[in-house]
């Protein structure tokens, strides 16, 4: 990718892309459930990461890449949420005298999380995984001086989860943006907030970035922005629908589907999305704990008795 542009990797490629002066985006080009991406900021004696993928075969090969790029070493760390597919290669990136950092509702979570992604999707090559929580935490926003460079860490939850937390480069107007916004994906808020997301756009979107780094998907532009926010305004229109009818979230998904969001990634998701809405209609707290795998199991009925596609 050049600075004046974004150009997406071919599919099924993985790919690191120069964003700016020491800013890359490593894109792992299939984009779906667990095929998550990572962000690289370079200096001449440090490698600080955003995020660290699933698996550890994929976090070698990360590392192989930066070894290209750089003979530093990762010394700092941010998760941007508590879910395994950022958090699962921390202990193969981040060695001994690296500091790991993120949102303190998100450790809490990485902790009681544990592995228990890995039994989701069994049959995946997961690797010999050891926990590595975050040895920092911050409760609204920190900002990190990497040289020259300022770097925010911005909570924005509840949206994706309820620990989200974003990294901002005000300087470069390059929006880390974990899976708050997912280009080309299906939004995922079972585990945090319909209504909430909607606030984080409209405070991401005042930032104005230039570019977008998001969970999954391809690089991309503050678009990204927009066409979340009208996903979720869509999600919270046939979920009210869904109520006054007398359906529940799965015969919502049933009768109407990814709707015009059909050529995205994931659409599965419409389901669990529906109890959050549902949730949040029926007027019960943003990122109230909801049953993640009974939501699980019917989106694997919604899928005719299959899970969801891992490609970890």
């Amino acid at each position: 990718m050049s600075r004046s542009g974004v150009a997406a990797p071919a599919a099924g490629s993985t790919t690191m892309q120069e964003i700016d002066d020491g800013v890359f985006a490593w894109v792992q080009a299939a984009g779906g459930w667990c095929v998550s991406n990572s962000g690289v900021l370079l200096q001449p004696d440090r490698v600080t990461l955003v995020d660290t993928v699933a698996t550890v075969r994929r976090a070698q090969r990360l590392r192989e890449t930066l070894a290209r790029l750089t003979t530093a070493q990762p010394r700092l760390v941010v998760n941007t949420h508590f879910h395994g597919d950022h958090t699962f290669g921390n202990s193969v990136l981040a060695g001994p005298d690296a500091v790991v950092v993120t949102h303190e509702l998100a450790r809490s979570d990485i902790i009681h999380a544990g592995l228990g992604l890995t039994g989701m999707w069994p049959d995946v090559e997961w690797g010999d995984i050891t926990l590595r929580p975050p040895d920092l935490t911050y409760r609204d926003t920190l900002t990190l001086h990497l040289g020259d460079r300022r770097v925010d860490l911005i909570h924005v939850g509840p949206a994706h989860t309820t620990g989200d937390t974003v990294v901002w480069l005000p300087r470069e107007r390059v929006l880390f943006a974990g899976d708050v916004l997912t280009s080309g994906c299906t939004p995922f808020v079972l585990m945090g907030s319909v209504s909430g997301t909607l606030r984080a756009i409209d405070r991401l979107r005042a930032l104005r970035p230039r570019v977008v780094v998001g969970g999954h998907g391809p690089v991309c532009g503050p678009e990204v922005l927009d066409e979340t926010a009208g996903y979720l305004h869509w999600l919270t229109g046939i979920a009210r629908d869904g109520i006054a009818a007398g359906l529940d979230p799965l015969a919502v998904a049933r009768e109407i589907g990814p709707g015009p969001y059909g050529e995205w990634l994931d659409t599965e998701r419409v389901v669990g999305n529906l109890h959050r809405a549902y949730s949040e209609l029926r007027g019960e707290p943003e990122g109230a704990p909801l049953s993640v795998l009974a939501a699980f199991g019917e989106i694997v009925d919604y899928l005719g008795g299959r899970l969801p596609s891992c490609a970890a």
